[in-house]
This record gives structure tokens, C-alpha cells and sequence, in this order.
């Protein structure tokens, strides 16, 4: 399964790539990533743990960057 996000606020390159890193590092990910410049986020993972893959994403994303609105895309 796909899911793809807007990650509205994202401002730091650096910290699109820790989130990335972070985010392809969780139980049932096959791939995970932020585009800076578009400020996308695309995970493909197991059906059955996408909603957790999911919620420990937003709590990385939040971590590394407070103000970032995540939104479907």
C-alpha cells in the first residue's frame, strides 16, 4: 500500500532527510520518502500496519519539525 502526504511548512533540507531516514527505519516500511522541494511524503508499506506506520510517522515528523501540517495528498 501507497500513501502520500503534503508536509505544509517543512522548511529544512536537512531535516526532510532525518525524517526520511527516521521513517524508513519503522517495522513494516518498504519505502519512505520526503522530497524537500515539493515537500511530499510517500510511504509504501504492509497493508496491515499502515495505520501504525502512520501514526509513528506524524510523531517523527512533529519531533524534527513542530509547525509541519501534514495533509493527504
Amino acid at each position: 500500500m501507497k500513501k502520500k502526504y503534503v508536509l505544509e511548512g517543512l522548511g529544512c533540507a536537512n531535516c526532510a532527510a532525518k525524517m526520511e531516514r527516521a521513517i524508513n527505519e519503522l517495522e513494516g516500511v518498504k519505502s519512505a520518502t520526503v522530497n524537500f522541494i515539493t515537500t511530499k511524503l510517500v510511504i509504501e508499506g504492509d497493508d496491515n500496519k499502515m495505520d501504525d506506520i502512520i501514526v509513528a510517522s506524524e510523531k517523527i515528523i512533529k519531533k524534527i519539525e513542530p509547525y509541519v501540517v501534514i495533509k493527504k495528498a
